[in-house]
């Protein structure tokens, strides 16, 4: 065949083209042989006759068919270039045809979160968990395993600049709705019942312990300025800011809401407060109160649930 020959010259590299588009596609298909170890002294072979999933959750589907498992499983692989150390799989590019793998069973009662030691290359989703309740974020063999606490004392935020007032019942709610509307319209100002004030002061001390127990004299006065900006029909002109009798009832309120709090015993960091911590020449309430830092959001944080001293 002559090289001024576009016509033949195109067939033969047609008909390379196909050669190698047919080799790849029997390469593809050519199955694999696995060994999965289950347990010291348990392990299946298994074959993957058409070749091996591109996708990781379709691979570990399929190595729980061929062994019957359920639940929650991790798969590790064996890597020679690391003396044969079992190591987290996180792609099917680094399975080939006698390949070692091992499986890893998860407990479902904890939420299971990866974060990677590096930069983070690609996101992928734990098999047989919902996204609402763990995520995965990788990827490199090494990665550091978190178990959630039930603890809701735990305290991860600082101080807001922007104190937000919670959400009310519902009948306070339109009380309030209607006294704003009326306040607009005559600066009339509304005189909350004894069953609205003990909502909004509850709602108010709940919100306040999410950020700490003891909260500065500039931070409840915060706060009460934010509660009658949100809702002005709860001024009290002629007092300072005109929410100080706001301030006084939130001062009150925050100490009667952590003696509930002692008295539960819910709370370690009010609790190590209490009188019963203390010797006996100590016994009095102002006597080294333990306070936060500045910066700290958690200061005397709970045990994690199931765990003890």
């Amino acid at each position: 065949m002559e090289r001024g020959e576009p016509r033949e010259g195109g067939r033969e590299v047609s008909e390379v083209g196909a050669d190698r588009q047919e080799k790849g596609t029997m390469m593809e298909n050519t199955s694999v042989r696995l060994l999965v170890i289950l347990s010291e002294d348990s392990s299946v072979r298994m074959e993957l006759r058409n070749g091996i999933p591109d996708s990781l959750e379709e691979f570990i589907d399929e190595v729980k068919n061929a062994c019957g498992l359920g639940g929650f499983i991790r798969l590790q692989y064996k890597d020679t270039d690391f003396g044969n150390t079992f190591v987290n799989l996180t792609s099917t590019t680094v399975i080939k045809d006698l390949t070692v793998l091992k499986v890893l069973q998860l407990d479902p009662d904890s939420t299971v979160v990866l974060y990677a030691l590096d930069p983070p290359v690609s996101s992928i989703p734990l098999v047989g968990l919902d996204s609402d309740d763990s995520s995965v974020s990788a990827h490199t063999d090494d990665t550091i395993l978190l178990s959630s606490t039930s603890s809701d004392s735990l305290r991860t935020q600082q101080w807001p600049r922007h104190f937000p007032i919670p959400r009310f019942s519902y009948g306070t709610e339109c009380q309030l709705q209607r006294g704003n509307a009326e306040y607009m319209r005559s600066k009339t100002r509304l005189t909350p019942s004894s069953k609205m004030l003990s909502d909004i002061l509850e709602k108010v001390a709940e919100s306040i312990y999410a950020y700490t127990p003891y909260p500065e004299d500039s931070d409840v006065s915060d706060v009460a300025e934010a509660l009658t900006k949100k809702h002005p029909c709860l001024k009290e002109p002629g007092s300072f800011n005109e929410s100080y009798g706001w301030k006084c009832r939130m001062k009150m309120k925050m100490a009667n809401y952590r003696t509930q709090l002692r008295a539960h015993g819910t709370s370690p960091e009010v609790t190590v407060n209490s009188l019963k911590s203390k010797s006996q020449g100590d016994s009095y309430p102002a006597k080294n109160i333990k306070r936060p830092r500045r910066a700290e959001a958690n200061h005397f944080p709970p045990l994690p649930s199931g765990e003890t001293t």
